[in-house]
């Protein structure tokens, strides 16, 4: 399948996984060009633990009259496809998208992360969203460290551009760690619904790697991002 780099009505981003016997499975996701909402169907029959009652998150915004999380029925595919996979399965993984393509020899857990994330933040969930711009330039398979930078720039371009129309920036970044908090809730959240919906481990595992960068990401803010200071020698230069 070769990707329109030059569509703008939709993105999409394509996922390639072959196990070491030969088996293979792929996930395509859709984004709509302009808010980057996932416009992938969503199956017709969804299992109970998608239901927003079942596990809700705590800090859940959606109420009653919404039936089933928006999150969890954009995943329920991908989860059912992987219930039975565990963790450190190792898998071959392709993935295409507008730009580029990228490969590489991982385990399940971190390929399927590195998916899993597409779909939880372009879900419409209200607290997951403010990391939706991330996705534009989606970066499979990233380190803690890549994910830090991706998440803080991105953040920062947003004040910049509240700054541009008239807004208060939040150049402290502390709304940043706010949201993370709140990220945070909504992983542990899900996280009990996989474990619900997965014979095996790495559904759940997958979902643990993501909430690892969100960790990393407050514990660099709070030591005042040393590790990545050091990358900016010439900008602390007079000039």
């Amino acid at each position: 399948m070769r990707i329109d780099e030059h569509s703008t009505e939709v993105i999409r981003i394509l996922y390639k996984f072959q196990a070491e016997d030969g088996t293979e499975k792929e996930f395509e996701t859709v984004l709509d060009g302009k808010t980057l909402g996932l416009r992938n169907d969503i199956p017709p029959h969804l299992p109970g633990w998608t239901k927003l009652s079942f596990n809700q998150c705590e800090n859940c915004p959606l109420r009653s009259e919404v039936e089933h999380c928006p999150v969890a029925a954009n995943l329920s595919g991908l989860i059912e496809a992987f219930k039975f996979s565990t963790s450190y399965e190792s898998v071959f993984v392709v993935v295409e998208t507008p730009e580029r393509s990228y490969a590489k020899q991982s385990t399940i857990q971190n390929a399927l992360s590195s998916l899993m994330g597409i779909y939880m933040v372009t879900s419409n969930c209200p607290i997951l969203d403010k990391l939706r711009p991330m996705v534009r330039f989606h970066l499979p398979f990233a380190s803690a460290t890549e994910s830090v930078y991706r998440s803080i720039t991105m953040y920062l371009l947003a004040q910049y551009f509240k700054k541009q129309r008239g807004k208060t920036p939040d150049w402290e970044l502390e709304r940043l760690v706010d949201i993370y908090k709140e990220i945070s809730k909504v992983n542990k959240g899900m996280w009990n619904r996989l474990s619900a919906a997965s014979s095996f481990d790495a559904n759940v595992n997958a979902l643990i790697v993501l909430n690892t960068f969100g960790d990393a990401l407050r514990f660099s803010v709070k030591k005042g991002l040393d590790d990545l200071e050091k990358l900016f020698g010439n900008y602390m230069e007079d000039e």
